[in-house]
């Protein structure tokens, strides 16, 4: 692997992505436990965790990548051109996603999980190559603060000020007028226009951490840090709640302090074992995921959508080959919630032997 990748970034990276496939790919929506569903709205769930994880794992890439290639002498012009390069082909590759198989244009959802990457990646990279680490978090605070205060003092027509409900939110609000019949819910979207800035800090906390860990300290200096970092930030965003309540769909401030801090604690879990005590062998399958991340995350997902629109005959009725292997296979062998998750066990455990040639060659896809 390239000297500027550290293992227990990919293997961070790798938990990250296998989990976003797991809560996304049920084999029924009927029967889920319920730590694998996001919250109502306020709150938290692990799964509400999954994403924030991916957008902070981005940050540190950036700051380990880009800092090797400015070390190396790369042109700021050719750094900016890669980077807006980059952006482009996720946020094409996650339109696409939602366009497949219909390609309904008219109705297209534009926001998505692979467009906020992109977004946010694009942001946040260029923040970096501009911007040292203490601008990087004084502009962190005040788009936070900022954001808070776009929620809680800017009237929405008709609603009033301040609130933070499903309905007459200011980042609804926003959607609906700006993109009307391109979002995924009527009056919302969870990736929508103005919860990018508070998921763009996400980012930017990355870079932070990356650079902390580039720093010449000792492993053992730089997990006392991170572990700190990590437990500060996570007790403020807990505190906080009451006041400004942590929600993942409209990315409040708190969500982002409070998931950042739980991000530097598992990543520090991940970077003791692996880099401090030598115990990789769990993070193989992981691993295998976390170096081509977003290519797993795009096919398995284009993989589901193709099977989902393949009919199969079954008792006078037509069902996807996923419905039937659920009705006829995993939910009478082990009941409907295991039977359900096993599906997804299923689909990341084909993933890892699918990408294991690539693994082993250090091919890495760069989307």
């Amino acid at each position: 692997m390239p000297q500027d990748r550290l293992v227990s970034v990919d293997a961070f990276r790798g938990l990250t992505i296998a989990a976003m496939i797991l809560v996304n790919n049920p084999a029924s929506w009927s029967f889920v436990y319920p730590p694998l569903r996001h919250a109502e709205w306020h709150g938290w769930t692990p799964t509400d965790l999954i994403f924030p994880f991916f957008l902070f794992i981005v940050g540190i890439s950036v700051s380990l990548s880009f800092s090797r290639r400015k070390a190396e002498g790369r042109s700021a012009r050719s750094l900016y051109g890669k980077i807006v390069q980059r952006s482009a082909t996720i946020f094409a590759v996650g339109l696409f996603l939602h366009l497949f198989p219909r390609f309904r244009f008219a109705t297209m959802r534009i926001p998505g999980v692979l467009q906020r990457i992109a977004v946010c990646f694009l942001i946040g990279a260029l923040i970096y190559l501009a911007t040292k680490a203490k601008s990087r978090i004084v502009f962190s605070i005040s788009l936070l603060v900022g954001y808070w205060a776009l929620l809680t003092f800017v009237p929405v027509p008709g609603v009033g000020a301040g609130v933070l409900d499903r309905s007459g939110n200011l980042a609804g609000y926003v959607d609906t007028k700006l993109l009307a019949g391109h979002i995924y819910k009527p009056d919302f979207d969870p990736e929508g226009i103005l919860s990018t800035l508070p998921a763009v800090v996400t980012v930017l906390l990355g870079t932070l951490a990356g650079d902390w860990l580039r720093a010449g300290r000792t492993n053992v200096q730089k997990m006392t840090g991170v572990f700190s970092a990590g437990v500060v930030l996570t007790a403020a965003g807990l505190l906080l709640h009451p006041y400004v309540p942590i929600n993942k769909q409209l990315w409040t401030s708190t969500f982002v302090i409070f998931t950042a801090g739980m991000a530097l604690i598992v990543f520090g879990a991940c970077f003791i074992l692996i880099e401090l005590m030598g115990v990789k062998r769990w993070a193989y399958p992981f691993l295998v995921l976390g170096t081509n991340a977003i290519a797993v995350f795009a096919g398995s997902t284009l993989m589901v959508k193709i099977l989902l629109i393949i009919r199969i005959p079954d008792a006078g009725k037509a069902v996807s080959p996923i419905t039937w292997l659920y009705e006829h296979v995993l939910s009478p062998a082990a009941g409907p919630y295991l039977g359900s998750l096993i599906y997804p066990l299923l689909l990341l455990a084909l993933w890892v032997f699918l990408m294991l040639p690539l693994y082993h060659k250090k091919i890495f896809i760069r989307l």
